[in-house]
């Protein structure tokens, strides 16, 4: 588990946090999709610049990256030896995201792009909403395909709290064992 992607079925579902606890563990580097895609005051970078930020982090020995972005999963995909994805309800998630904006309201997360104060809108929720089921559907397609262009690949899939919690402390456990 030397370059892994952490992925989720939605926005609210604990990547970050639960990214920057696997990056302490496994001592490695982070890197958060939303600080390389997102510029000053909320503007997108361009799937060109995007993509080559990625490209240039993948080509690292050790990593961990946290985001979904489906337009660049391929970049990430082909140096990946590891896919760590989280699911809960979609109700824990919208839950945790509303949670997040009143915390955050007017304040810059570290998981974010620089000068991207925290927001929250319809459309926003609206998109956790209508795609929830179908990520799912197509999360599991894409593991198929990872698992298949390596025998040395892996999927986790954690689905509660309880696994994302004993996940961690059993992998935390097990490095300190050595």
């Amino acid at each position: 588990m030397k370059r892994i992607m952490v992925m989720g079925v939605s926005a609210g579902v604990g990547k970050s946090t639960f990214s920057k606890q696997l990056g302490e563990i496994l001592n490695l580097n982070v890197h958060h999709l939303d600080t390389l895609y997102w510029k000053p005051g909320w503007v997108e970078a361009s799937l060109e610049e995007f993509s080559q930020k990625q490209n240039e982090i993948v080509k690292e020995d050790e990593w961990i990256i946290e985001g979904n972005y489906s337009n660049t999963y391929d970049i990430r995909m082909k140096r990946a030896d590891t896919i760590i994805y989280l699911e809960l309800p979609l109700r824990v998630c919208l839950y945790r995201v509303i949670t997040r904006f009143l915390k955050n309201l007017g304040k810059n997360r570290s998981d974010m792009g620089e000068g991207c104060t925290e927001k929250l809108d319809y459309p926003f929720l609206k998109f956790i909403i209508t795609t929830y089921k179908s990520r799912k559907k197509k999360m599991r397609d894409r593991f198929q395909v990872f698992l298949k262009n390596g025998k040395d690949k892996k999927v986790y899939e954690l689905k509660s709290k309880k696994e994302i919690r004993e996940f961690l402390h059993n992998l935390a456990h097990d490095i300190q064992k050595g």
